[in-house]
């Protein structure tokens, strides 16, 4: 039986946690007072000894739990999860029925009232994420409930921590028949090979699904495209069947070459008309530069930290950098996708670090378009900083 915990939380964090905030800080609470092994249940409640919610122990970034349930009566079993899983994907019922598109989120963690777990889908394959030892806790019960609740080819884990509540990448089949990878997903009609037992990554980040489709349906035809930490290649496959003229994918890791020639391949383009590099990013600016090469579209997905032997990277101090190289290899009326997940600072401060960057360069610009996160990665509606996706067209115009 699991292990419930009566736990007071501090004034100020109080009332956002009434009004349905679902993240418990760790500022909130008094962490001596923590069980320790995560996955306890905590009976959260204010300094007056009122009900706020039942929650979990489990520590993801700056949090040690989430809430799951405002309802003092209402038990974390088989039949909870049952409900939370059948509504998420009733809330989905239009990506189950579109077939030119076979790959999206079931389940948005904290969106989908179970903050520290997602559910991909992979046409027929399920892949589990867990971002704590504590929502992995109850991995028996979540699994029962998805066997109750959809039919799958198998479902696949990633375990995404440590004990110490930092991130850890490993995959493990769990149940079902094993596929035989790279299996092959639509999206919006376009093929991308997927693979769930080959490291933390699969091959495709689903939450760009819409800014892939607007490279493809509006910025590509006759142009050439330079897709900066391309990792499989994916916005160059996308570029490509929007008839660019040619893609450059840059990526410092080896792995990267063949991973984006067997996305090509899978779409029927020849890999061996586009460019495909292996080197650091920001040397392929300076080379850029030297030899006076200049694009059309220029996409900008860095990872939110990274680190070569030249070089620390942080978007959330580094970006306006990145995106001045990006000004000065772009053509002019040209496009910049500017993009980040980095969750710690919102669209305003991002906005920011792009109207930095032009001032810097005494470049005019116009944004064109914007992106969040797609609608089957539920947020909240109340707390859209959850939503920590942001995706901004730019177009460079002097």
């Amino acid at each position: 039986m699991t292990q419930t915990i009566a736990l007071q939380i501090n004034n100020q964090f109080a009332g956002p946690l009434k009004k349905g905030y679902p993240l418990i800080s760790k500022e909130a609470v008094d962490v001596r007072k923590l069980p320790q092994e995560e996955g306890a249940l905590l009976r959260i409640t204010d300094i007056h000894n009122r009900f706020i919610g039942t929650g979990y122990y489990g520590i993801q970034n700056k949090g040690i739990g989430w809430i799951l349930t405002p309802d003092a009566n209402e038990e974390i079993d088989i039949a909870f999860f049952v409900k939370k899983i059948k509504k998420a994907i009733q809330n989905r019922e239009a990506f189950f029925n579109n077939g030119n598109t076979t790959a999206f989120r079931v389940f948005n963690g904290e969106g989908d009232g179970i903050g520290g777990l997602t559910i991909d889908f992979f046409d027929g394959y399920y892949l589990v994420s867990w971002y704590s030892a504590g929502i992995y806790s109850f991995k028996e019960a979540v699994y029962e409930a998805l066997t109750e609740t959809v039919n799958y080819k198998a479902v696949y884990e990633k375990k995404r921590f440590d004990s110490k509540g930092q991130y850890m990448e490993q995959d493990d089949f769990v149940m079902g028949t094993p596929g035989e990878f790279p299996i092959i997903v639509k999206e919006n009609g376009m093929n991308y090979a997927v693979n769930l037992n080959d490291g933390a990554m699969t091959g495709i980040f689903l939450d760009q699904r819409e800014v892939r489709l607007t490279i493809r349906e509006r910025y590509s035809q006759h142009k050439s495209m330079l897709n900066t930490f391309s990792y499989t290649g994916a916005f160059s496959v996308a570029a490509a069947l929007g008839g660019a003229m040619k893609t450059t994918s840059v990526d410092v890791a080896k792995r990267s070459v063949a991973k984006t020639i067997e996305q090509f391949s899978v779409n029927n383009i020849d890999y061996e008309a586009q460019d495909i590099k292996v080197m650091d990013v920001f040397q392929y600016f300076k080379y850029a530069q030297r030899h006076h090469l200049k694009f059309d579209l220029v996409v900008l997905d860095p990872p939110s930290f990274a680190r070569t032997k030249q070089i620390t990277f942080s978007t959330a101090k580094d970006y306006p950098k990145l995106l001045m190289d990006a000004i000065a290899i772009t053509e002019k009326n040209g496009i910049i996708v500017a993009s980040t997940n980095n969750a710690s600072f919102g669209m305003k401060k991002f906005k920011g670090f792009i109207d930095l960057a032009f001032k810097e360069t005494n470049t005019r610009y116009k944004i064109v378009e914007e992106f969040g996160l797609p609608k089957d990665f539920r947020v909240p509606r109340e707390f859209p900083e959850f939503n920590y996706l942001k995706v901004v067209f730019i177009q460079k115009l002097t």
